[in-house]
């Protein structure tokens, strides 16, 4: 989904969580109208500089253009895999889009996400949050020198909290709704991922 002028930005997919409550499963192979969950958090970025597709399971490919990398250690976390995002990019846009790939819908929110960011503010990113008044930041996006030096401040990134790591940035909240902040974390989750997406569509 393509949106005008969006802040320069690079976008790090997150898909190495080990899914413990899926029973192993790669839920970011679950397939959702037509294409997997990696495959929509990919589309998602699709106005980015460089995507940076994080922990992609073996035997798995993403779309060309994409770089693919891995945590380390694999299985790492978030924060680990955030680190990893950041070390393949090159030569940093100004912004840094995170993203889960775990998300049911993650075109929509993203857009509304990019439609909310000022280049001109003065924080250090925009972060979803749900009905619930919960901080999604792993739907986020940061000034890139911000979200480096926050990963440098933290020394190993190896198992470390997100909420750690974004706990000193200045960061606005997107208000979204709970439909566009779903995630699939449990099998029934699934199942309803499904018709959450039927509903936006």
């Amino acid at each position: 989904m393509t949106v005008p002028e969006v802040v320069p930005h690079d976008a790090v997919l997150l898909a190495g969580g080990r899914a413990s409550r899926m029973g192993g499963t790669d839920k970011t192979a679950l397939v959702v109208n037509g294409q997997t969950l990696s495959d929509h958090a990919v589309a998602a970025a699709s106005d980015a500089r460089t995507v940076v597709l994080v922990g992609l399971r073996d035997g798995r490919t993403a779309p060309d253009g994409v770089v693919v990398t891995r945590e380390d250690p694999p299985f790492g976390g978030p924060v680990a895999g955030i680190a990893a995002g950041l070390a393949a990019i090159g030569e940093p846009a100004p912004w840094t889009l995170v993203l889960a790939c775990d998300l049911v819908r993650p075109e929509r929110a993203v857009d509304a996400l990019l439609r909310a960011a000022d280049d001109e503010a003065d924080v250090d990113g925009f972060v979803a949050v749900d009905e619930d008044g919960r901080r999604q930041p792993l739907l986020a996006l940061y000034r890139s020198d911000a979200l480096r030096a926050a990963v440098r401040a933290l020394g190993d990134p190896a198992g470390a909290a997100v909420r750690r790591l974004t706990a000193d940035l200045r960061l606005v909240e997107v208000p979204l709704s709970a439909a566009l902040c779903a995630d699939v974390d449990e099998p029934a989750d699934a199942t309803r991922a499904t018709a959450t997406a039927r509903l936006l569509d």
